[in-house]
């Protein structure tokens, strides 16, 4: 049976592919895990793992392109176009803006002549990648938005199938910061979600908006916090604790601020793999103990 472990968190920059990485060779040790990278706009787990691009397949959508002879300038098809990709010139021949465009079919649909012509484009990738630890191995799926495109669902949908296909055991996904819909379609599913934050006033404020959509997506939370330490501020700390217990969350690990991170960061190599006896590894092994207990 397929177990999904989502990493999540609605601010950038607090540590969950450090948090997702990291997990992602300890609980290998044990299951067969496939890691979904599915921050498709800016996706960084291969380069935190020293692990290439393979196996590309392209992520492709619906271009509407449009046969003028059959088009009687309606303006049917402008209408229902909720992106602002199909648009009427004065004397309403429509126009199509591709990058806009998310594929969504309406236009051909709604178009009483059949004057839409389906056709299709390429906004992204999906790649997968076997990597190699000394201690195991697992697979690592990446989504990969084109640049310049706007549309990240679809890619974050076809790297979460992909990723889908090839697991047997457990599943761990790595979101894209923040509560968009391409969050929520990362977060699908998903049996346990670990929401990392930092103990900052934005961290605090992006936690309890993620906390929020993990309730009303019926996800159990977890809280790991990063970064413990740079705040001295009782009062932000005292918060923490108060949109965890309003969100019936748990705060499953703290983990200190370290350049040992950074430099195991800069490396390629998680640092449970680096110094295995290093404090902050101790804290991911039983922040991941505590994962294989539940999944």
């Amino acid at each position: 049976m397929r177990v999904k472990l989502a990493v999540t968190g609605g601010k950038g920059g607090t540590g969950k592919s450090t948090v997702a990485t990291n997990l992602a060779v300890l609980i290998a040790r044990e299951r067969k895990l496939v890691l979904a990278d599915l921050d498709v706009e800016a996706p960084n787990d291969h380069i935190l793992l020293r692990a290439g691009l393979e196996n590309e397949e392209p992520v492709k959508i619906m271009l509407p392109f449009i046969d003028y002879r059959k088009c009687t300038r309606c303006g049917a098809c402008a209408e229902v176009c909720d992106t602002g990709a199909l648009v009427l010139t004065r004397d309403k021949t429509p126009y199509i803006i591709p990058r806009l465009c998310s594929g969504c079919r309406a236009c051909y649909f709604v178009c009483p002549e059949k004057a839409i012509i389906e056709g299709q484009r390429i906004i992204g990738y999906t790649y997968h990648t076997r990597v190699s630890m000394k201690t195991g191995s697992f697979d690592l799926v990446t989504g990969v938005l084109r640049e310049g495109e706007e549309h990240t669902p679809p890619v974050v949908l076809a790297a979460r199938r992909r990723a889908s296909k090839l697991a047997e055991d457990v599943v761990i996904v790595d979101t894209s910061a923040g509560t968009a819909s391409h969050v929520a379609i990362a977060l699908e599913g998903a049996k346990l979600a670990i929401a990392v934050t930092e103990p900052t006033p934005l961290g605090l404020h992006d936690l309890e908006a993620i906390l929020r959509i993990l309730d009303e997506l019926g996800i159990e939370a977890w809280i790991a916090i990063n970064k413990w330490g740079i705040a001295s501020s009782e009062k932000i700390i005292n918060r923490i604790t108060e949109i965890a217990r309003d969100y019936h969350a748990e705060i499953k690990a703290k983990i200190p601020y370290s350049r040992d991170i950074v430099d195991a960061y800069v490396k390629g190599t998680p640092i449970v793999e680096a110094d295995p006896s290093h404090k902050v590894s101790m804290i991911f092994e039983s922040l991941a103990r505590e994962v294989i207990e539940v999944i």
